[in-house]
């Protein structure tokens, strides 16, 4: 029994549309209401439930730890975006205005080198992979402008998960601490009686 139980409240990602899971399909946690029922009756084995519900908080945990990476990834690339979008919206200025500009180039961590930039009709994008593509300067706003935001949506949706990640870790914790509780209290009544 504690295995079918444990199967709905982890295991694997419900479909989306599921009251059972996330948008994102990670599966909640259900609180044990009668965990008696969930050992499976007065002689169930809490044993076999509490190492069940120690894998489903791993996986909740490891669920985590891929998210909280993410959303390291997401928080340093959404700047960078910004950063770079900034640039070209300036560059995109300076060549309707045909004017030339003074900036400083960042060559390594601490060295930097200034030189003037002329009219530009194109700009060179770092898509990743060893790979940089030439756009036009237009071309590489909106390419920058889709990533940008696709970059703050994926970034919400992490929070969101980390957030629901959370709360099944704390219900999965609650349920651990319910059933060695309860088999706790079980072990001492056994003793009492005889």
């Amino acid at each position: 029994m504690a295995s079918t139980s444990t199967s709905t409240a982890t295991a694997e990602p419900s479909r989306p549309s599921s009251p059972l899971a996330n948008p994102r399909g990670i599966p909640k946690a259900i609180f044990l209401e009668n965990v008696e029922s969930f050992i499976g009756g007065p002689d169930g084995d809490a044993e076999e439930s509490l190492q069940s519900l120690q894998q489903v908080l791993a996986k909740y945990r490891y669920m985590e730890s891929n998210s909280l990476q993410r959303r390291q990834g997401l928080e340093e690339k959404v700047p960078e975006l910004e950063r770079t979008i900034a640039m070209v919206e300036t560059l995109q200025r300076k060549k309707t205005a045909n004017e030339s500009f003074d900036t400083t180039f960042e060559l390594s961590d601490t060295l930097y080198a200034t030189g003037e930039v002329e009219e530009v009709d194109e700009v060179y994008v770092w898509l990743g992979a060893n790979t940089m593509l030439s756009y036009p300067l237009s071309s590489a706003y909106t390419l920058l402008s889709t990533k940008l935001a696709a970059a703050q949506t994926s970034l919400s949706n992490v929070k969101q998960d980390l957030s629901w990640l959370r709360d099944q870790i704390t219900v999965t914790e609650v349920n651990v601490a319910r059933v060695y509780n309860w088999d706790v209290k079980r072990r001492r009544e056994r003793r009492e009686q005889e």
